[in-house]
């Protein structure tokens, strides 16, 4: 274990912090971590915090430092070799995919290159400090290497972990990691900010960008757009012509370089120059709004989608105009908008596809990783279920020896199976995708390193179509043009937003998810996938009958039908699938469930979720001939139900309810809550309202003609209150009806005897 010598000064703090806020609490970073360091964006924590804990750990060895993007990343180790005087790749460096120029003592990358050190090397054997920027970000690979990290620290005493984050949740991620906090102030300035709302933002067409462009106003220093990916980047550039530069993640290092350090007047960027990296000189923001974040939805489909971006999110991108002085924001979205933003950003691990995050834990090996936050389990259920078919996990759930290959490269698991099945031939496309590379796939221009790169992982082989590269890596993606749309064989309709004609058949790297549905994003023609059409037997309800295809298609793309008979067990399995919302609930059952249900929020999950209960004997009565009308779901609802609360249900939620009169009206549950309908005379006598599970009972009063008089749960604030000017209005209208002075009074046919009904 290499001696740790303190406070070795191989770099000069009061050079490189000159005129940095952070440098202000630079003497109070503790000698050993973990430590979190709180800075707002601007105030040169990616800077100086680097050098500062690389003297402090010298005699152990390097210190690593994560950005989340790789443009990021190049531009923090070229600002500290610059600050440093020394030449980028000697004493500082970087390392992001495909590109590397190493330093001895301190080295920026991206979190994903750190993930495949930590695979290849779990002690970091010459590594003294890890340090993880913006980790408020949450992103996938950020939240993995912090977990491992601290796994790290925990066996290795010279190794210093750290975090820095650019906002105020700076205490929950030291209480996670155990951690002493050291912040620092932000340079304030005025900021002047403007709402000018604009027509379309939701949808996010063309013509709401161009008016985006509209808003950059003419000022000293430079203008920030903000906008959520690249292609409206573009857009927004296009309508302002040779004033404009882009910055995003899919420029090359040159085109990034320029953006930075180039003096255009307006530069558009998406979340890319929020925390992560400082454009210099601006002076005012324009902020769209909008951010392009990983959803994951019901069917486990994965892809992008355009968001309102979350207050947090704003607030940083509007402090980037205030940095150098008086600066303005200018959003186009109204104040109630920026109320309805949610407050932060949700952490990619909730939202994203896991299948490359669990074959790193898995290879990992670690059963308590100490995320931030769990895995949802049905993203790690699917995950599971792709790694698995690509074979990089066995049944059992195990890492296989293609697993273990697999984690070792540098791209998603299943573009690396694609690679490796294929062959040498595969890696321009792979390379393409791995590169964020959008439009037609088969014209895609990766860099030519990383096609290198990649092809020195895989057998030897002859060029392979984009679109056989493609399916091979996301089979569930193929699709059919189906009239003006493409049917998945994830059973999922897209449109095309690729230039690239009309295949009839296509397989696509990427899926847009937007308001108004999926949109093809990256994709490459392809024939009839003929390796991968399956014949099967389907069952299907129509009417209220089963009727029986067999059918051949790939995945949901259904290519030939024929009707056929099917036995009871073939119908039983076709059936296998068939959800609780396929069996029709005629009024006794639906009034059941709606009390089950009631139960369930108002009194404890020991009541059933009934929709996801076993209906495996209505399913067999449905093969073997019986309609749907005639199931019998009330019976099958009771069953789902566990004793002893199939005996209390009367209790808690009663069907009937009885009132002073001694009738016994309906409880309705349909709202969540007991609701009474009753006349008014019934209910004299009643002096407060009853409460089932819990809850008052709504009664809505009628008049002796059925009409609504009065809505309460208080009864008796209505007998003492408004019951007063209902009788006056009433009496002369129905004076054959009762209308006492004194409603507590019950009438003298009142019968008090409790009763309950039979469930």
């Amino acid at each position: 274990m290499p001696i740790k010598v303190p406070w070795i000064t191989v770099f000069n703090l009061e050079r490189i912090g000159a005129e940095l806020p952070v440098a202000e609490v630079i003497d109070q970073l503790p000698a050993a971590g973990p430590l979190v360091v709180e800075a707002p964006p601007g105030t040169g924590k990616t800077t100086l915090v680097p050098p500062a804990i690389a003297n402090l750990t010298a005699g152990a060895g390097k210190t690593l430092v994560t950005a989340p993007r790789r443009v990021a990343v190049r531009a923090a180790a070229r600002r500290l070799s610059l600050l440093d005087g020394t030449s980028l790749g000697d004493r500082v460096g970087y390392a992001i995919r495909g590109e590397a120029k190493p330093g001895a003592l301190v080295e920026f990358v991206t979190p994903g290159v750190l993930l495949n050190r930590l695979l290849k090397d779990p002690g970091l054997e010459g590594v003294g400090a890890v340090i993880i920027d913006e980790v408020h970000e949450r992103q996938l690979d950020t939240d993995l290497v912090l977990a491992m990290c601290m796994e790290v620290a925990v066996l290795r005493d010279d190794f210093y972990l750290c975090a820095m984050s650019a906002t105020l949740d700076a205490q929950a991620f030291a209480d996670h990691m155990g951690a002493q906090i050291v912040s620092t102030e932000a340079v304030t300035h005025p900021l002047d900010v403007e709402y000018a709302p604009l027509p379309g933002r939701v949808e996010g067409r063309r013509e709401f960008y161009a008016d985006v462009a509209k808003l950059v106003p003419e000022t000293e220093g430079r203008t920030l757009v903000f906008v959520p990916g690249a292609r409206e980047v573009e857009w927004v550039c296009a309508a302002l012509g040779a004033r404009a530069v882009p910055l995003h993640g899919r420029l090359s290092s040159a085109e990034q370089d320029a953006a930075l350090g180039g003096d255009a007047p307006v530069v558009v960027a998406t979340s890319i120059a929020e925390s992560s990296i400082t454009v210099p000189g601006v002076r005012a923001v324009v902020d769209a709004g909008l951010a392009r974040v990983p959803r994951r939805d019901a069917r486990g489909m994965t892809g992008l989608v355009t968001v309102s971006e979350s207050k947090s999110s704003a607030n940083q991108r509007a402090g980037r105009a205030a940095r150098l002085g008086p600066g303005r924001v200018i959003r186009a979205f109204s104040q109630a908008d920026y109320q309805h933003f949610s407050p932060d950003t949700a952490p990619e691990i909730a939202t994203s596809d896991l299948t490359g995050a669990l074959l790193a834990m898995r290879a990992w090996g670690s059963p308590d990783l100490p995320l931030l936050d769990a895995p949802p389990a049905p993203a790690l259920a699917d995950a599971t279920e792709t790694l698995t078919a690509i074979g990089a996990l066995d049944r059992s759930g195990a890492l296989t020896d293609l697993g273990v290959r697999l984690a070792g490269m540098p791209v998603d698991p299943r573009l690396g199976a694609a690679l490796l099945t294929l062959g040498a031939g595969a890696a321009p496309t792979v390379a393409a995708i791995a590169d964020g590379a959008s439009g037609d796939l088969a014209r895609a221009t990766p860099p030519a390193q990383q096609v290198a790169r990649l092809a020195r992982l895989a057998p030897a082989g002859p060029p392979v179509a984009a679109g056989d590269v493609v399916a091979a890596a996301f089979p569930q993606w193929v699709a059919k043009r189906v009239g003006e749309e493409y049917l998945l064989a994830s059973g999922t309709r897209a449109t095309l937003g690729v230039d690239m004609g009309a295949p009839e058949w296509l397989a696509a790297a990427e899926v847009q998810r937007t308001r108004g549905g999926a949109i093809i994003r990256a994709a490459a023609a392809t024939e009839l996938p003929v390796e991968r059409v399956e014949e099967e037997l389907r069952a299907s309800l129509e009417g209220s009958t089963v009727r029986g295809r067999k059918v051949t298609a790939v995945g949901a793309i259904e290519l030939t039908s024929t009707p056929v008979k099917l036995t009871p067990d073939q119908a039983m399995e076709a059936l296998a699938d068939l959800s609780f919302d396929a069996f029709p609930l005629d009024g006794e059952a639906q009034r059941l469930k709606e009390r089950i249900d009631f139960l369930r929020v108002n009194v404890g999950t020991q009541w059933p979720d009934v929709a996801e209960g076993d209906y495996g004997p209505e399913v067999a009565q449905l093969a073997a001939g019986t309609t749907l009308a005639k199931l019998d779901m009330r019976a099958a609802l009771l069953r789902q139900l566990p004793w002893p609360e199939a005996g209390q249900l009367p209790e808690l939620a009663p069907e009937r309810l009885e009132v002073p009169s001694g009738s016994h009206p309906r409880v309705d549950y349909a709202s969540g809550r007991p609701v009474v309908r009753v006349k008014l005379q019934e209910c004299f006598g009643l002096a407060a309202s009853p409460q089932l599970a819990g809850v008052k009972v709504l009664f809505h009063l009628l008049s002796p003609a059925g009409r609504e008089l009065a809505v309460t749960d208080d009864l008796a604030s209505f007998w003492d209150g408004p019951y007063q000017q209902v009788r006056k209005e009433m009496r002369g209208r129905y004076p054959k009806h009762p209308w006492p002075e004194d409603p507590w009074t019950a009438p003298a046919t009142a019968k008090t005897k409790r009763h309950l009904p039979p469930q």
